[in-house]
């Protein structure tokens, strides 16, 4: 259980020990610095303790964000610090500090808790200072100012400005304006009844995958049923996010879930259209396939342009300006948030499809408005790359190198071409890695299946990946070779599984790419918790993009259709297998050990 020090004389009237025991604190009390270092010495390590003057007015939720939020070490608000296990030592020395014969700041601080913060800041640590707004939080001097602080608080409703943080401060039209308005108070009530974000996350799950047995059954009825059900799906996802906000339930495990989950979703609901429209008589898998692609590479888009340039230096570009411009302009910044079709706009669009017209009409729309966004997204942040002065820094080159996801056979080939690679122009990297998968994709896709080209196109793809990694990734478009790969490796899938004509191919083909964007999708989410990318052996066990690619286009050649189609399937069985146990292992891992959690406040997804 956390515990709250208070220090100082106690004030008559005040609510700040009921707030504190209200939050979940053991309150304790301390007389002077020498009693706070005593208790906070008593405190067990592995607990968060917080320093809070008695004097403190404010509203609840001040307190809530100043020392309950767990993914900062170290936090606080004007008259009340905390510190989480991993904090406690710097705090323990800045209490120290206040305590000893000549300690103190240079900050003439009346509040103990200001002091320690001070003595922290000077230290160097790093205390995160929560964004409060309209909420009051202050330590008034004399009962002037301590009944001025209490009429400010009272001319502030806390309840309301805590729903409206509840919500992204950014996000898509739909969500916006036909989601958020209530799913906030839906955050509430899960929140008033104990519910966790990770059971809405999974209740959302749960609605999704009911919805993709609705359509899988190809009936009217069901179709109805299925975007009904999508949009409930969607309604919870929403919800379990602004549960996490508004009683900062914030965990490494839900982060992870939450993201997951949505790419699951969606996917899942994917192959519930293409069973749907199979039961009618309409074999629409390519174009399922096809979507999971385009949407996937499209988050690899997003994924490696933001690594390569969050931590550049001298970091602008002419065209960036023009974009925050155009942004303050409010008409355009809806405009721009619609036309990328993020989650909200893409899952009204193919819930309402679902409901009124047929599966392939469905995915028709959905192809052409994602390679639409594809196209203006892309566009835009090449014209950004190629006129951004940014010092691309080894970390971000790190990270494209991990999100290449290189296997053996190219780490080998890059080693021995890395001579080559630095005396090539800095476009090198992203052309060769485009001109070999395109190669590929296109033999795999205009030639008879069972014939050699792929194979040896496959081949020649082994080294242009080889030569797109031989040196670091710090050019100005080098995180185009991350999607590129992508694109190249799920495409010719697609290519061969079509070509095979078998029955079964395509869907076998669709659960192998499923299977393998999800390791890639894992990758990402570690790298931006700052965990690295999966371990070697697992890179190296599913041998890369390159040697997948190969192996493919070998059994493509050595196998009859049937065989392939069965091939297809071990594969996507064994991928799956071994990415999601060392997946979950390393999650759950993660959150036993406290890791930090990464929820993202901007990204629509």
């Amino acid at each position: 259980m956390p515990t709250a020090i208070l220090t100082g004389q106690p004030v008559p009237g005040s609510s700040i020990e009921s707030e504190l025991r209200s939050l979940g604190f053991d309150v304790q009390h301390a007389s002077g610095a020498a009693d706070t270092e005593t208790l906070l010495a008593r405190v067990p390590a592995a607990e968060r303790v917080a320093v809070v003057d008695a004097r403190f007015v404010g509203h609840p939720h001040a307190l809530r964000l100043g020392l309950t939020d767990p993914r900062f070490p170290l936090a606080a608000v004007p008259g009340a610090v905390t510190a989480r296990p991993e904090g406690r030592q710097a705090l323990t020395r800045a209490m120290a500090r206040e305590n000893s014969a000549g300690g103190g700041t240079a900050v003439a601080v009346d509040s103990l808790a200001d002091r320690i913060t001070a003595a922290l800041d000077a230290d160097g640590a790093a205390v995160h200072r929560p964004e409060l707004g309209s909420l009051v939080a202050a330590v008034p001097a004399d009962p002037q100012a301590r009944n001025e602080a209490r009429q400010a608080v009272a001319a502030v409703d806390d309840e309301a400005v805590r729903l409206k943080s509840a919500v992204k401060a950014r996000d898509g039209f739909v969500t916006t304006f036909a989601i958020s308005p209530y799913s906030r108070y839906i955050a509430r009530w899960c929140a008033r009844r104990g519910l966790t974000p990770n059971q809405v996350t999974t209740a959302s799950l749960l609605t999704a995958l009911i919805a993709a047995g609705c359509a899988a059954t190809g009936t009217r009825g069901g179709f109805v049923a299925a975007g009904v059900l999508l949009i409930a799906s969607f309604v919870l996802d929403c919800t379990d996010g602004q549960l996490a906000r508004y009683s900062l339930q914030y965990s490494t495990l839900g982060a992870w879930l939450d993201a997951t989950f949505d790419r699951a979703k969606e996917y899942a609901y994917y192959a519930g259209l293409a069973l749907g429209a199979a039961r009618g008589g309409d074999d629409v898998w390519a174009l399922a396939l096809g979507a999971m692609v385009l949407q996937t590479c499209r988050h690899v888009v997003d994924f490696s342009f933001n690594e390569a340039n969050h931590d550049a230096a001298a970091n602008t570009s002419p065209t960036a300006a023009l974009s925050d411009r155009l942004d303050s302009v409010g008409w355009t910044v809806w405009l721009r948030r619609m036309i990328v079709l993020p989650i909200g706009e893409r899952w009204a669009m193919i819930a309402v499809l679902t409901a009124v017209a047929t599966p392939r009409i469905t995915f028709y729309v959905l192809l052409i408005g994602c390679a639409f966004a594809a196209t203006y997204t892309t566009a835009g942040r090449v014209l950004r790359s190629l006129t951004r002065r940014a010092t691309r820094t080894d970390r971000a080159a790190g990270a494209l190198a991990d999100l290449a996801d290189s296997g053996p056979l190219a780490e080998a080939g890059a080693r021995s071409l890395a001579g080559t690679a630095r005396r090539l122009p800095g476009f090198a990297a992203p052309a060769v890695a485009l001109l070999g998968g395109a190669a590929v994709v296109a033999t795999a896709a205009l030639t008879d299946f069972g014939g050699p080209w792929p194979l040896v196109a496959a081949a020649v793809y082994v080294l242009t990946s080889s030569l797109a990694v031989a040196r670091p990734l710090k050019g100005a478009l080098d995180w185009l070779v991350p999607p590129f790969f992508r694109a190249a490796e799920y495409l010719t899938v697609l290519a061969l599984a079509a070509k095979a004509d078998v029955n079964g191919a395509l869907p076998a083909a669709f659960g192998l790419v499923a299977a393998v964007a999800y390791h890639h999708y894992d990758t990402v989410y570690r790298i931006r918790g700052d965990a690295g990318a999966p371990p070697a052996w697992l890179v190296r066990t599913a041998g890369g993009h390159e040697g997948r690619t190969l192996v493919i286009t070998a059994l493509a050649v050595l196998l009859t259709a049937t065989q392939f189609k069965v091939a297809l399937t071990v594969l996507a069985v064994a991928v799956a297998l071994v990415v999601l146990a060392e997946s979950i292992r390393f999650w759950v891992a993660a959150h036993k050990v406290g890791a930090p959690a990464v929820h993202d406040e901007g990204e629509p997804a």
